[in-house]
């Protein structure tokens, strides 16, 4: 099992929790929603649960509840900028089909 971030999403990972002031690292997970049945969900973590899968990639921890990680093995988190368009883009070798507005996602 395993969750990778890019050195680009590390760095802008690391800079946000330095504004912050506060943060244990980033918390990747699935929630049912949209027309294809899953969504990436991301926020920031002050406390771990006492289920949670904590990984460390390029100097940051990402912690991901047991349910999501069986949609989100192998996946590499990575920041990037096309434009005026910036954000995180999810590299998910389990991904099957996304939906057309590319909210949602099916394994």
């Amino acid at each position: 099992m395993s969750i990778s971030l890019t050195a680009n999403a590390a760095r802008h990972v690391n800079r946000y929790l330095e504004r912050r002031g506060k943060g244990l690292g980033l918390r990747l997970g699935v929630r049912t929603t949209g027309c294809s049945g899953l969504a990436y969900k991301l926020e920031y973590v002050d406390e771990l649960a006492p289920e949670d899968q904590v990984f460390e990639s390029n100097g940051v921890r990402v912690i991901i509840d047991p349910k999501s990680l069986a949609y989100l093995d192998g996946t590499e988190l990575d920041y990037t900028r096309e434009g005026l368009n910036e954000g995180f883009r999810f590299n998910n070798p389990n991904e099957k089909a996304q939906c057309g507005c590319g909210e949602s996602f099916t394994v």
